[in-house]
């Protein structure tokens, strides 16, 4: 067997394979031999026809289980003596037609494609300049996380000295009826809460909900635009009967040391709540400053090492890209079926961000495998701890669950990634600058990817 290798591209190799004639006919005389024992020829004893004969009968059948026997074996042999190290199933096509209706009188010639891992070479990954950007908290930040802290704690109260007003809740019995298909199932919901002039809230319920009483009746007409979030009610004309069951307010508590003790044991007045919440926002800010950083030396440590990457990795890493974003659609009640998105293009473009996590991969494992970092059997215990507390399932079926797809094997390796780039930023040249509101933004869209 010859084999040829031609370098396409750092992670494309073509392999030209070349079986000789004699090889072909000690394996077509083999398979012959065996399909004239066991064949069934009209006019001759089962195993007793001659080979020329069961040769020109089975001929399309013994030649398709030559090539099943000859090449893949011969592409095994290729790729591991030319110590290719593939990651996609080979490519494998018979470059010439001839050697079929000539079989065991000229070669086999087979092109074999395959995808490959790149040779990385590092340049200078130590020393790189970057930014540690640590956000201020203001009192106004503690005062923001207090008043959602009363907004938890408030309560609706029933109004009874006025009519419902704007930032009132309604709670209506409707009955709806398509005007723009009167043949269509009316549409009859108890108890709906409507929050007068609330997000979301269709204009015209908080225009003819003002002023309204318990027991009270109205009728009037929503036109729901053509991107309503509701699907079945976008673009439709539909007329309400709506009777009021409650009028509410919504009373937020007084921020005193009574309500403070009321949100736990740890707090005993506003002045400890306040040191908490401040306590809180610092120790984030100061996981986002570093968060930031580190997002800072990697980017800079991509700009100086661009390489050619798999398009095999880069697909399925766009496909968990786009499966992330389509859980996160179903997870804010999004129904990603149900919404006009331009799903090639954005796979287009999560596939532009993809290529640079399968390129960042590729630098981190490859400085792991420089600096001989390694991950501990108790390092992928702990982690291991983590994703059990996270998920609260019980912890044998958590590792039965990583065990069958092989996730103890990517705890280890994505721990020795996150141990290569800390060895990054401790070596990188770290800087304190001042924090900005584009800083935040960043930081927060790439914690999010």
């Amino acid at each position: 067997m010859k084999t040829e290798l031609i370098n396409v591209s750092p992670t494309r190799k073509e392999i030209k394979i070349e079986i000789e004639p004699e090889q072909v006919r000690s394996t077509f005389d083999r398979v012959s031999e065996r399909y004239a024992k066991l064949a069934k020829v009209p006019g001759f004893r089962p195993g007793h026809a001659p080979q020329s004969v069961v040769r020109t009968r089975f001929k399309g059948e013994i030649r398709g289980e030559v090539l099943r026997e000859l090449v893949p074996d011969a592409v095994n042999k290729a790729i591991g003596e030319h110590s290719l190290a593939t990651i996609s199933e080979p490519d494998v096509h018979l470059d010439n037609a001839e050697a079929l209706e000539r079989f065991g009188e000229v070669p086999i010639s087979v092109k074999v494609n395959v995808e490959v891992l790149p040779e990385v070479k590092l340049e200078k990954y130590k020393g790189i300049d970057a930014a540690r950007r640590l956000r201020p908290v203001a009192d106004t930040d503690v005062d923001r996380m207090i008043e959602g802290l009363r907004e938890a704690s408030a309560s609706l109260q029933p109004i009874e000295d006025r009519a419902a007003a704007l930032g009132d809740t309604v709670t209506v019995t409707f009955h709806g009826k398509f005007l723009d298909q009167p043949d269509e199932e009316d549409i009859n919901a108890e108890d709906v809460d409507v929050v007068l002039g609330g997000e979301g809230v269709q204009q015209e319920f908080t225009d003819n909900l003002v002023g309204v009483r318990p027991d009270d009746k109205k009728t009037f007409v929503v036109d729901y635009p053509e991107d309503f979030s509701a699907k079945g009610l976008a673009g439709r004309r539909i007329e309400y009967t709506a009777t009021i069951t409650a009028v509410r307010t919504k009373e937020l508590p007084e921020v005193d040391d009574e309500w403070t003790k009321s949100l736990g044991d740890e707090f005993d007045s506003v002045r400890t709540l306040r040191e908490k919440i401040r306590a809180d926002l610092e120790t984030r800010a100061a996981s986002e400053a570093d968060q930031g950083t580190r997002n800072e030396v990697m980017r800079k440590l991509l700009a100086t090492h661009q390489f050619e990457v798999p398009q095999t990795l880069v697909e399925q890493q766009t496909s968990y890209r786009l499966e992330t974003v389509v859980r996160d659609m179903i997870g804010r009640g999004i129904d990603p079926r149900s919404t006009e998105v331009n799903w090639e293009g954005a796979r287009n473009e999560l596939k532009v961000q993809a290529e640079e996590d399968v390129r960042a991969t590729m630098l981190l494992e490859q400085i792991a495998e420089d600096e001989k970092i390694i991950v501990s059997d108790e390092e992928v215990e702990a982690e291991l701890d983590a994703i059990v507390a996270a998920s609260r399932q019980p912890k044998e079926q958590v590792r039965a669950a990583l065990t069958k797809d092989g996730g103890e094997r990517s705890i280890a390796h994505r721990l020795r990634n996150r141990k290569a780039l800390d060895l990054l930023v401790e070596n990188a040249k770290v800087a304190e600058e001042e924090w900005s509101e584009t800083e935040e933004t960043e930081v927060r869209s790439q914690n999010s990817e």
